[in-house]
């Protein structure tokens, strides 16, 4: 309490003693300046003033700008379908938004620092080493498509889409966005079945038709060379009788 107290009259002190240097001022510039000068610098103190309100409006509707921009970010970047990541040179994350922690099964703030390629699969890291070395390519985005699994989530299939950002105070740094593929991977699995058993089902009827062209055919080759014979049968039957071995599979009778 004593403390405060004192402070308290070390400020009015101070007050005091610079309401006295401000009064020795004004009464030395009073007595400097015309009348009309005192008036000219009163005017110019209070356009000042104005100048000063009007620039603190101008900064406050900025700052609610700036906010506003803000939360549009938040919307855009942090709540987006999309995973998006920021990656140094070595490929180690520095930033995330929440999509791509979603996707990877951790909070945002445990990404950071670590290396994108912890969460790829094994079977799918030579895709990434090879991808990563092309990513800092400034003439085009570099894409690819592997498998990365989350620390409690199931393997899913990623499409990775990179593009480098020059920093005039840094290395540079890639932008990643990442988006869930899984779906799709397993439609095209899908049709590319349903398009083998289409194309199976055609090569069992074109295998048909060719057996049943090949039948036909070999059914008239056949039945060729059996009609001079059958015109021999049909001599013998003007004779008293037909010998029996001419008889198997037909009803021969006695000619008279």
């Amino acid at each position: 309490m004593i403390e405060k107290a004192t402070r308290s009259g070390e400020a009015e002190g101070l007050r005091e003693r610079a309401e006295r240097r401000v009064g020795a001022a004004e009464s030395k510039l009073e007595e400097a300046l015309s009348p009309k000068q005192a008036k000219q610098i009163l005017h110019d103190l209070r356009v000042h003033q104005i100048e000063l309100e009007m620039q603190n409006e101008e900064l406050h509707r900025v700052q609610v700008e700036l906010e506003a921009s803000r939360e549009r970010y938040f919307d855009l970047y942090d709540l987006a379908p999309v995973g998006y990541f920021t990656l140094s040179e070595h490929g180690m994350i520095l930033e995330a938004n929440l999509t791509a922690a979603k996707l990877l099964g951790m909070e945002r703030a445990s990404l950071i620092h670590h290396p994108l390629s912890l969460f790829i699969l094994p079977e799918d890291q030579d895709i990434y080493y090879k991808y990563q070395r092309q990513i800092f390519d400034p003439n085009t985005p570099q894409v690819c498509e592997l498998r990365l699994a989350g620390m409690e989530g199931a393997p899913f299939w990623a499409r990775l889409e990179t593009t480098t950002v020059p920093r005039a105070d840094g290395p540079p740094v890639s932008r990643m966005a990442m988006s869930d593929i899984t779906s799709q991977k397993q439609a095209d699995e899908i049709l590319k079945e349903a398009q083998q058993v289409r194309l199976a089902k055609e090569a069992a009827e074109t295998t048909n038709r060719a057996k049943d062209q090949f039948i036909a055919v070999l059914s008239h080759e056949l039945r060729t060379p059996l009609t001079p014979v059958l015109a021999m049968v049909d001599d013998l039957q003007a004779q008293e009788y037909l010998p029996d071995a001419l008889r198997s599979g037909r009803d021969w009778k006695w000619v008279r």
